[in-house]
């Protein structure tokens, strides 16, 4: 794209023997229709993202940008250009080692949008990327990796002063569910079936303590965001083991036998609604982020995929911190 740029500069050089900063800005001009526009911008604009780290090797993203500016009425256009280079010249800073968090890349980028953009209010950046995790198996101790999709997100509001700079990261996390209703039905139904075989109840209750019942599994996507402003520091890595941790048990790429055991056996152990994991992921952050202000915004998510129905299971929450921490301390009725 930015050979292209530089050919059709030339040619029109060679044409009209005048360099292309002395043609009209036609983005400059006044529309025929005067309204402002609330995003304009870039979409889905690819790039490799390094992220360094202290004693570690840097994290690197496969990304996706959404860029976007407000427009006044008075301007025909925005120049996108400026957008591209923005970007271009905050990823050579994170090469660089001077960015070491990908919301912290976006709030760059939103901060200087406002300088490129001086007829520009408000700006806001998007990123999507896939994150490859390396991870072990639990009995096995296979070495395989999992792709979690990370989000971050700034928004840049232009003031008197210093612009007000939100800023927020998360992750979708796919793990495993077993339904708690459909395991007490069958709980019910081995329950009689021991009585008529003889089986005295304390024994019953032993062998159902070591051996959880069967029940329906779905996939779950969890998804957990935290919204703060740009001075706070968020850990992704703490966000991906919140939302992971919080369905009945996390999946792998790679099983072996005692691995696979493991797995279902503490999928069965531990069943959850979908329900119960948003709620579970609310408590965990509460304990991890306890030390974030309070006007933090949490937005958390849950699909399971069910496997004897057609239809998703859904739930959600969005709270701040404090709205969350009043509720799990009982003080709101």
């Amino acid at each position: 794209m930015v050979q292209l740029a530089v050919e059709e500069k030339t040619s029109i050089k060679q044409k009209t023997g005048r360099f292309p900063k002395d043609l009209p800005d036609i983005q400059a001009t006044t529309p025929d229709i005067r309204i402002n526009l609330t995003r304009v911008g870039v979409r889905k604009v690819k790039k490799l993202v390094e992220v360094s780290r202290s004693e570690k090797r840097p994290v690197v993203f496969i990304s996706n940008f959404d860029v976007y500016v407000d427009l006044p009425g008075s301007l025909k256009g925005a120049n996108l250009s400026r957008n591209f280079e923005v970007i271009d010249e905050v990823l050579q800073k994170a090469i660089d080692g001077e960015v070491k968090e990908i919301e912290s890349l976006c709030s760059i980028v939103a901060r200087k949008l406002l300088d490129r953009h001086e007829y520009a209010e408000r700006t806001e950046v998007r990123m999507c990327s896939q994150f490859m995790v390396k991870r072990e198996t639990p009995v096995s101790q296979t070495s395989c990796h999992e792709v979690v999709k990370v989000h971050a997100r700034a928004i840049a509001q232009r003031t008197f002063r210093d612009p007000i700079v939100r800023k927020s990261i998360g992750a979708e996390v796919i793990g495993m569910t077993a339904c708690p209703c459909a395991q007490n039905i069958m709980e019910e139904r081995a329950i009689q079936v021991l009585k008529d075989l003889g089986i005295e109840q304390s024994k019953i209750t032993r062998f159902l303590d070591e051996v959880p019942m069967a029940t329906h599994n779905q996939r779950g996507r969890g998804f957990l965001c935290i919204e703060t402003d740009d001075r706070e520091h968020v850990n992704l890595e703490r966000i991906i083991r919140i939302v992971k941790d919080s369905m009945s048990a996390p999946i792998f790429e790679l099983l072996k036998r005692g691995d696979e055991s493991y797995v279902v056996l503490k999928a069965h152990k531990n069943p959850r609604f979908v329900e119960d994991c948003v709620r579970e992921m609310a408590k965990k952050v509460l304990s991890e982020f306890h030390d974030l202000p309070g006007d933090s915004l949490v937005m958390i998510q849950q699909t399971n995929e069910e496997s004897i129905h057609q239809h998703d299971a859904y739930a959600e929450r969005q709270a701040t911190i404090a709205e969350l921490f009043i509720e799990l301390s009982g003080e709101a009725s």
